[in-house]
């Protein structure tokens, strides 16, 4: 409604907007600025202004209508507000601006930023390009703060959610061609800043390629890209022909198996991949036991399938439409850790790619095509070449307009050739839709040329260990060697399972250990001391004990469990294993010396020749390489047994269950840790005795 007419004229106009402002116009002849201010409110009506800010005409009425006719909302005491925009100011500092819909803001306030929590260094109120910077604001406020690293555009503050997602997503990838003398460092961190900026400009980093990849809804937004590169980075960047963004997902349900275990290290994760509806994305869900995997540890698994864009085997693309639960998984007490977990999930994702029947995606857009009628026959002849489906022509006026839906790929630049066999008078017009089946999938793979066995990031093949050694099993050979069996319905899965799962007992925790060993060697017996006998009882029983071996002590060194117990070592080995293994035969050599042990020092799976096992006389100790198929707590075990029946036997190793077997044959048992202080010991004694010997040759 126009507000700038006579008031007779502008309640006969406002009375058209409501039933109850007629009525009250009709018994009064007035309307009640209560009554208006209640319509704009309700917005069933909207009042129109006219002037020119340039001239200040119409400005004082602007103002004095707004005070008037409309009133403040009910604002929240709690702090609320939403972020619009992200920039940065002359001196390279991040703005976020916002718009505060609740309570108040205060320079130092702490604000939560997505998963971090940020701190307010400056609050500017901006009139064009100066500001002036206040320490709070309120309810209402629109203003620009400095500090906030973490906020993006969209973003809801405080009370307030995040924006929905936006229709729209991009649909055309572009490389970018930088000029020589551009560092492509550089470019991509310009690119990603305005990436913050812009929620729909995606930037993608090809590692393998070295190249900066683009994807944008279209040639506009790339005009405005280059533009943008050019004045505020001095970037004078192109962009090579764009294709289309594919999308992948499967049309059958499997159970991927993930497993990773180098050399102290453990995890196992089975998820289910099934389709989901078209558009739903990728759906993440835990249907694990706790009993079965721990709670901390399937939040891990959760979050590492969240974290990565991971891409389909097909082409490559990111996959969409699928629904990952998880159904299974193991840890092990001792060598787990939280990257475990991050190499097994990845792994399972990609090896039930591997299994399933995969399907190309692509991006369809809806549209509305325009032409004189004239050129309807060859508007739908053009639609029929690209595949596209679509209602019937209607015609009105002398235009005909055809609505429905094209694949993105198909359409390109066909906006340009309306407008040229129209003459100009045709319109075509496009809105994302979203993906679905490609139309022209063999052609795309094989121009595509994506090789999952090369795509070393992305492996579906899984990580286990032998002779203490980790080797890596082909995706297709897993079932073979997983630890766990298989837990979904899947029958072509199990029967491919069936018959090929090895016999042999995996392990997971010291309970399993201890089970496994009672069950060969019988119940570990613990004698248990009779009852004192009091005085009135009759003479104690003799009892007989065991004497203990006289003679020469042997000390069984269990190698790489020192190795990865002691500080120093580890972090050695985690550069040279070799270098690891030669200090700590090393030291052991100097300990020998002044404790005159017959010392076995032995290490699993190195120099296998064959199946011969190998010992080497190290000045004075006994260095093992254990045989094919066989590992140091295997050799230990059985030595200690033999030592026993005749010498004092000590082993030195913090493998609980091997301390456990050791224990019932008779030999002495020492953590990594005593034995680490035994050995400084030693090596103490060493270092006096070199100087005394220093001292009394100097005098």
């Amino acid at each position: 409604i126009d507000f700038s007419k006579p008031e007779n004229e502008l309640f006969e106009s406002i009375a058209t907007c409501d039933e109850a402002i007629l009525n009250e116009y009709l018994n009064t002849g007035n309307i009640a600025d209560d009554s208006i201010r209640e319509a704009v409110n309700s917005r069933k009506l909207f009042p129109c202004f006219f002037g020119s800010a340039l001239k200040n005409s119409g400005v004082k009425e602007l103002l004095g209508g707004m005070s008037r006719f409309t009133s403040d909302k009910n604002t929240n005491l709690e702090f609320g507000a939403k972020v619009f925009k992200i920039s940065e100011d002359e001196k390279g500092q991040r703005l976020t601006y916002l718009k505060i819909t609740g309570g108040s803001l205060k320079v130092k306030d702490l604000v939560q930023c997505g998963k971090s929590v940020e701190k307010v260094n400056e609050i500017r109120l901006y009139s064009g390009r100066k500001y002036a910077s206040v320490n709070e604001v309120f309810a209402g406020t629109v203003c620009a703060v400095t500090g906030l690293s973490a906020s993006c555009h969209g973003q809801g503050l405080g009370f307030e959610k995040d924006f929905g997602e936006m229709v729209s997503e991009p649909v055309y990838t572009y490389s970018l061609k930088l000029p020589d003398d551009i560092n492509v460092n550089t470019a991509l961190a310009a690119l990603r800043k305005l990436g913050q900026e812009e929620t729909q400009l995606h930037i993608v980093w090809n590692e393998y390629l070295q190249k900066i990849n683009v994807q944008v809804m279209g040639k506009i937004q790339l005009e405005i890209l280059k533009r943008i590169l050019d004045e505020r980075f001095d970037i004078k960047a192109d962009f090579e022909p764009g294709g289309i963004i594919y999308k992948e997902t499967i049309a059958d349900t499997v159970e991927g198996v993930g497993h990773y275990e180098p050399l102290r290290h453990y995890s196992e994760v089975h998820l289910k991949l099934e389709p989901a509806e078209r558009g739903a994305g990728l759906i993440f869900k835990s249907d694990c036991s706790e009993d079965v995997l721990d709670r901390n540890w399937q939040r891990l698994v959760m979050t590492h399938l969240a974290e990565k864009e991971h891409i389909g085997v097909l082409t490559g693309s990111p996959i969409t439409d699928i629904k990952i639960t998880l159904v299974s998984g193991r840890a092990h007490l001792k060598h787990t850790e939280g990257g475990d977990f991050r190499q097994a999930t990845y792994r399972a994702v990609r090896q039930g790619l591997m299994q399933a029947q995969s399907v190309l995606l692509e991006p369809y857009f809806n549209f509305s095509l325009e032409v004189p009628l004239e050129c309807t026959g060859r508007a739908m002849t053009d639609l029929q070449r690209f595949g596209a489906s679509f209602d019937s022509p209607v015609s009105s006026g002398g235009v005909s307009v055809i609505t429905g839906s094209v694949p993105a790929g198909a359409v390109g630049d066909y906006h340009d050739s309306v407008v040229q066999y129209t003459h100009g008078l045709g319109r075509f017009n496009c809105v994302f839709k979203g993906y679905d089946i490609c139309t022209n999938q063999e052609e795309v793979i094989k121009e595509t040329g994506y090789d999952y066995a090369s795509d070393t990031e992305n492996t579906p093949d899984s990580v286990f260990c032998s002779h203490g050694a980790g080797f890596v099993v082909k995706w297709n050979e897993v079932f073979s060697y997983m630890h766990i069996p298989l837990q979904s319905d899947s029958k072509k899965q199990k029967e491919t399972a069936s018959g090929r799962v090895s016999a042999r007992t995996m392990i997971a925790d010291e309970e399993e250990l201890l089970r496994i060993f009672e069950a060969t060697y019988g119940k570990v017996k613990r004698k248990t001391p009779k009852p004192l006998r009091t005085e009135k009882s009759a003479k104690p029983e003799k009892t007989k004990s065991r004497k203990l071996p006289q003679g020469e002590t042997y000390l069984l060194i269990d190698g790489y469990n020192i190795i990865f117990a002691w500080e120093d070592l580890s972090e050695i080995a985690q550069e040279s294993l070799e270098d690891a293994r030669n200090l700590l035969i090393n030291r052991i050599c100097n300990y020998q010396a002044v404790r005159p042990y017959n010392v076995i020092l032995v290490f699993d799976a190195y120099k296998v020749k064959g199946e011969h096992r190998t010992v080497e006389k190290v000045h004075g100790i006994s260095v093992v390489y254990t045989k094919e198929a066989e590992t140091a707590d295997s050799y230990i075990e059985k030595t200690s047994k033999e030592l026993c029946k005749n010498y004092r036997v000590r082993v030195a190793t913090s493998d609980n269950l091997e301390q456990i077997i050791v224990f019932g044959h008779g030999a002495v048992r020492i953590s990594a840790m005593e034995f680490l202080k035994e050995v400084t010991d030693a090596e103490r004694e060493i270092r006096d005795f070199i100087k005394e010997r220093n001292n009394y040759s100097g005098n």
